[in-house]
């Protein structure tokens, strides 16, 4: 890949990662919960799923599933729903001033958040859609594709790693003093559980 076009691949990966969305609620909303370091788990998920979608396209299923209704809907509501199930549960956790019981909720298996991670970005056909309009403007075709692939699919991991963990997981520091009372865990669970419905909402209808 020519250095003027990876230029421009760093510089549209970085407008993308830094575009609010599901991932970075998910992102903030672990580190908040699992302390900045331990979020970084959830943020692995997130890019193993933006591999995958990377896969999808680079062999043409992508093309597929966005040129058919029914599997595009299926997998856009099935993303839908999992955002709103994770809003509830946010919703619904009851607060506590118990230190033992907030500290088990810190050390919440790093499986558990790389596994959250991964269904919140792979439950977005509109992902797939957009690395199909995306992706095409930075390969050549009359070169040899899979190193290309190589370093779009590196470049964007990178990017998106770089500013979900020192963006969007530093910013939820300002919010951890309000962990540490009963109504700040109320007013966070409020807050992320109405912006994960909120971003399930809008997956589902536009």
């Amino acid at each position: 890949m020519q250095i003027s076009l990876w230029l421009a691949l760093v510089g549209a990966g970085t407008v993308i990662s830094f575009t609010p969305g599901a991932g970075a609620i998910n992102t903030m909303s672990n580190a908040l919960n699992a302390g900045f370091r331990r979020s970084l788990w959830g943020i692995l998920g997130q890019q193993a799923a933006l591999i995958i979608h990377i896969l999808i396209v680079a062999l043409g299923v992508g093309l597929l599933v966005a040129s058919s209704p029914t599997a595009f809907y299926v997998i856009k509501y099935a993303g839908a729903a999992y955002l709103v199930y994770l809003g509830i549960r946010q919703l619904l956790a009851k607060p506590s001033a118990d230190q033992e019981l907030i500290q088990a909720q810190r050390n919440e298996p790093a499986w558990s958040m790389f596994r959250r991670g991964l269904w919140v970005n792979l439950l977005n056909p509109k992902a797939i859609v957009f690395f199909l309009a995306f992706m095409p403007g930075f390969i050549r075709p009359e070169q040899p594709l899979a190193p290309q692939y190589v370093v779009l699919a590196g470049t964007i991991v990178i990017i998106d790693i770089l500013v979900m963990w020192f963006f969007f997981a530093a910013a939820a520091r300002s919010f951890h003093r309000f962990t540490r009372t009963e109504r700040g865990q109320r007013m966070l669970g409020y807050v992320f559980g109405v912006l994960f419905i909120g971003v399930g909402l809008l997956l589902a209808f536009f």
